[in-house]
């Protein structure tokens, strides 16, 4: 099977760029958010941009990236089934079900903003927009461990994470209030 890691390269490169998409969608949203409660000409300049932008990336970046990863992920459980038997697999594939899900989610939230429904805010877009970095932490720490006992530790390590993100975001909320061209 020396075809097997260029497959396996193909995977990878289709997974880093379906986390770019989810890393920078909820940042345009953010910006979406903001520019609609601007006023008149802004909002709808700005408001015109950034949905091209959102759409641009979400269609031609995101989605067939996803598509591409999964693809690919398909093809590798295909050559080599027995990772299917592994139980760090197991507990992987529940976080790119969780992924998934946040993906769907992220497209709804996509397709509100298009139709200038604005139903969040930006401060939890910019919330939002730290989901994917949990899932990420958690399928690196599997996919490199390969152990159903030491994952924990990289699962305490996102908690960690998220508690000092949420500390961050405190932070730099009390700032922007002080300053708001922070």
């Amino acid at each position: 099977m020396e075809y097997y890691n260029y497959i396996k390269s193909f995977h990878l490169i289709f997974v880093v760029t379906w986390f770019a998409g989810l890393f920078y969608i909820p940042r345009l949203f953010v910006y979406q958010i903001e520019a609609f409660h601007k006023p008149s000409p802004d909002k709808e300049i700005l408001g015109k941009q950034l949905k091209i932008m959102a759409k641009r990336l979400w269609y031609i970046i995101t989605w067939p990236s996803a598509i591409l990863c999964t693809i690919f992920a398909v093809w590798l459980l295909i050559l080599q089934p027995f990772w299917l038997q592994q139980p760090w697999m197991h507990v992987k594939l529940s976080f790119v079900v969780l992924l998934f899900i946040y993906h769907l989610k992220t497209h709804q939230y996509f397709k509100q903003l298009q139709n200038d429904d604005v139903k969040k805010t930006s401060s939890f877009m910019r919330i939002w927009n730290e989901g994917a970095t949990f899932i990420l932490f958690a399928v690196v720490f599997l996919v490199i461990l390969k152990s159903a006992i030491n994952w924990v530790w990289g699962i305490v390590g996102i908690l960690v994470l998220g508690i000092l993100i949420m500390l961050g975001f405190k932070i730099y909320k009390n700032i922007r209030s002080k300053n708001p061209d922070a």
